[in-house]
């Protein structure tokens, strides 16, 4: 028997889909002309195919690399003040294989009550804008810049930023995504090595800085932190988040019911 989708279910994975993009958008979704979408800038186009090394790895060998620097060095890490207060560590979650990486920048309460990434209401905000794409949580790979929640839900200090880099970097190489979508101003500024604003940033790609062996040159795509949004909960803003995970959409050979 063939494993194919039947035309029943990418019927319902489309409709699935529609609903996700007007839950989105807050409003009825109507397809735009393509050229609505903001301008690429050639210098800073997307990278595709690098030579990362996860690159000949399979997904279960990615999987388990993860999971033993999970376990190894993760979970107890004692390199920063962070380790204290934590109640879990939140390594990140999703296909080890992933074509694309979400990166916000620290767990907050529930993420540490929990050890998952995004599961509050942010990580609602972001099920549904993956969801838009057509994608579920489980075909992508979502994590943070630090793995342990900052008093407060504040920024992660430079010298907790130091503490994880090695694990981001590591992480990246072995997943060996297409695209990274960095969210909100620490992961943007971070991994873009960068003080410009998100609000400038997003909407157009960038390349990653020459973090790791192979990262060099990976497409960024900067967007909205899901938190921010939920606070300036307007339909520009969600209109704007739309535009930049259509165009990670497209990098991706995603559809994009956009395009006519």
């Amino acid at each position: 028997m063939s494993d194919a989708p039947s035309d029943y279910d990418q019927l319902t994975a489309a409709a699935r889909q529609l609903v996700a993009i007007e839950d989105l958008l807050g409003a009825p979704f109507m397809p735009a002309r393509p050229d609505s979408l903001p301008p690429i800038e050639p210098q800073a186009g997307p990278v595709i195919g690098q030579a990362l090394p996860g690159a000949s790895m399979t997904r279960e060998q990615k999987a388990d690399a993860l999971a033993e620097m999970d376990s190894r060095e993760v979970r107890p890490c004692t390199k920063c003040a962070l380790c204290k207060g934590r109640t879990h560590t939140v390594f990140g979650e999703g296909d080890p294989d992933a074509d694309i990486v979400f990166i916000g920048e620290g767990p907050g309460a529930d993420e540490d009550a929990t050890g998952r990434p995004f599961v509050g209401r942010a990580g609602v905000l972001l099920t549904r804008m993956i969801s838009a794409m057509g994608l579920s949580r489980q075909q992508v790979f979502i994590a943070n810049i630090v793995k342990c929640r900052p008093p407060g839900n504040r920024s992660p200090a430079p010298d907790e930023v130091v503490a994880c880099w090695d694990y981001l970097v590591r992480q990246l190489q072995i997943i060996a995504p297409k695209v990274i979508v960095t969210m909100g101003n620490p992961s943007t500024q971070t991994l873009l090595d960068t003080r410009v604003g998100i609000t400038r940033m997003r909407g157009t790609f960038r390349e990653l800085p020459e973090i790791g062996e192979g990262l060099a040159g990976l497409a960024v795509m900067p967007t909205f932190h899901p938190a921010y949004i939920l606070r300036q909960y307007t339909p520009d803003n969600r209109s704007k988040v739309w535009s930049d995970l259509q165009q990670v959409m497209a990098t991706v050979h995603l559809p994009v019911p956009n395009a006519k």
